[in-house]
């Protein structure tokens, strides 16, 4: 598995909102790999929450991950992330 410290932050991109515990846990885990992403709040984002509700059946729910290859996870586990990202990495 490559190193993903060096994966471009814009290879993930995370919506969230700022008092959800699952948005905050996601990131802390992130953050404690160093793996880097992209944050946009759904509440101050019109667009942003539109494109959620858009890919989750239009509900508002997050954290929604969006990776580089246009795919998207609602809620996903970190190791999930980190699996995701290392494949693009190595695609």
């Amino acid at each position: 598995m490559s190193d993903l410290r060096e994966v471009d932050a814009s290879a993930l991109t995370l919506y969230t909102t700022t008092w959800c515990p699952f948005c905050n846990r996601l990131k802390k885990l992130l953050d404690e790999k160093e793996i880097g992403y992209t944050e946009i709040d759904v509440e101050a984002d019109a667009e942003a929450a539109a494109f959620v509700e858009s890919v989750n059946g239009g509900n508002r729910v997050v954290p929604t991950a969006l990776y580089s290859d246009g795919t998207t996870a609602t809620n996903p586990p970190a190791s999930q992330v980190r699996d995701k990202l290392a494949e693009l990495a190595n695609a």
